[in-house]
């Protein structure tokens, strides 16, 4: 059981954020980046199916340098090989341009699964994992909180959410499953692996080694473009209800709703 795990490097979701001066982009400056934490579940998600059928693991990001942070987690959690797609001329790339980035770089590995998070915690567009079942048209199931693969390893039934309920779907592998909280709670590297992931296979590819454009990537071949970006409007400041009974305070907050909320 061979599995590709596609891991994005994200703001971590408790650094405060800021525009930056072009007002379309985000300023990372003081930012503290992390794997996407729906990759996370990607990556236990195909350890825990190794260590049931065999196999081997393979995580893939794209971005710049930095991207091997997250890489190197991979690999010291457990996953055997790492790849890293780096190249300038895509920074700034739309999905779809990413996803195409991916699959080539994916192309020699013979996987049964493709993992990543139902959506990145930066942008939160969702659109990777279609993109990518699309380009290798093969099925995709999305937003998964259940994986379980056949005996013969020629198919899969997943759990999927919906509306209080649970869809239980089939499908046959290959395929790409998308990941979401649920799922697994993702293991921890000790020290040891870590040293260890210094020693496994880490790959770096650009653009022209894949045999693609680079003047289909970046921010001028974008097919989803940024026209603007703002942070959400300053919350009103929180009103304590006073009293010294239950009944005061509930009498007050009554006051409130109805004279200063209008809200009844």
């Amino acid at each position: 059981m061979n599995s590709v795990v596609f891991v994005k490097y994200v703001p971590d979701t408790e650094t405060w954020i800021k525009v930056a001066r072009d007002g379309k982009s985000m300023d990372p400056e003081g930012v503290k980046w992390v794997m996407n934490p729906y990759d996370e579940f990607g990556v236990e998600e195909a350890l825990r199916l190794k260590e049931q059928f065999g196999g081997e693991v393979l995580v893939v990001s794209f971005g710049p340098p930095k991207i091997k942070e997250i890489v190197l987690q991979g690999m010291a959690m457990g996953a055997d090989r790492g790849l890293m797609i780096i190249d300038d001329a895509a920074q700034q790339s739309d999905p779809w341009a990413v996803a195409r980035a991916l699959v080539a770089g994916i192309r020699d590995f013979d996987f049964d699964l493709i993992f990543c998070g139902q959506r990145g915690v930066d942008q939160d567009q969702g659109l990777l994992g279609p993109a990518v079942a699309q380009l290798l048209d093969i099925p995709q199931l999305l937003m998964v909180q259940k994986v379980e693969v056949a005996e013969d390893q020629k198919s899969l039934r997943v759990h999927r959410p919906v509306e209080g309920r649970v869809l239980v779907l089939e499908s046959s592998l290959p395929a790409v499953v998308t990941t979401t909280k649920g799922l697994n709670e993702p293991r921890y590297a000790t020290l040891q692996n870590i040293l260890k992931a210094k020693k496994k296979p880490l790959d770096t590819a650009s653009l022209s080694d894949l045999d693609l454009d680079a003047a289909e990537f970046g921010e001028e071949a974008r097919k989803i473009k940024v026209e603007e970006m703002s942070l959400p409007p300053e919350r009103p400041p929180i009103t304590m209800v006073q009293g010294e009974t239950p009944q005061e305070a509930a009498a007050e907050l009554a006051r409130l709703l109805h004279e200063e909320a209008r809200a009844i």
